[in-house]
């Protein structure tokens, strides 16, 4: 079982931060062998949606940045769930609190993402279409997909 919390920057708590950056470093940096700068000046103006398991462990992690910041569109971004909870469907649980909120806090608007490209079927269950790509992001095959918003 997932518990789901959602914050602000200057709600998490200091190890609330180092938990979310540690993942991300051990998702994107270590296992995917991607050199990038994380810290990217997103996150003080994101939402963030924490997904911690029984144990207290953050199991799942996803920003929400607002319009003008990636897109001109609201995304979800920095989508990632530990090797612990990897095929439980806890992915699927995190994109679809992703949307809710985004559908909550940007009515009426749609959503773009920059994916990884081997995850375009998985973003395609949840109504977004590739509408650029593929690019080069970081070393790793990208694609432009989009929400609209009526999907």
């Amino acid at each position: 079982m997932i518990r789901w919390s959602w914050y602000t920057f200057p709600e998490l708590r200091p190890h609330d931060l180092y938990a979310i950056m540690r993942l991300r470093q051990e998702v994107f940096v270590v296992e995917q062998q991607c050199a990038f700068l994380d810290a990217d000046g997103k996150d003080e103006a994101s939402l963030h949606l924490m997904g911690r398991s029984g144990d207290g462990q953050l199991a799942a992690y996803l920003r929400l940045v607002p319009p003008g910041l990636s897109f001109s569109e609201p995304s979800i971004g920095r989508v990632i769930t530990s090797l612990a909870v990897r095929g439980s469907g806890t992915g699927k649980l995190l994109m679809a609190e992703g949307i809710r909120k985004a559908l909550i806090v940007y009515p009426g608007q749609g959503n773009r993402i920059s994916a990884q490209a081997h995850l375009e079927r998985f973003y395609n269950g949840f109504g977004y279409n590739r509408v650029r790509g593929p690019y080069d992001e970081d070393g790793i095959p990208h694609l432009e997909m989009l929400r609209s918003a009526g999907s």
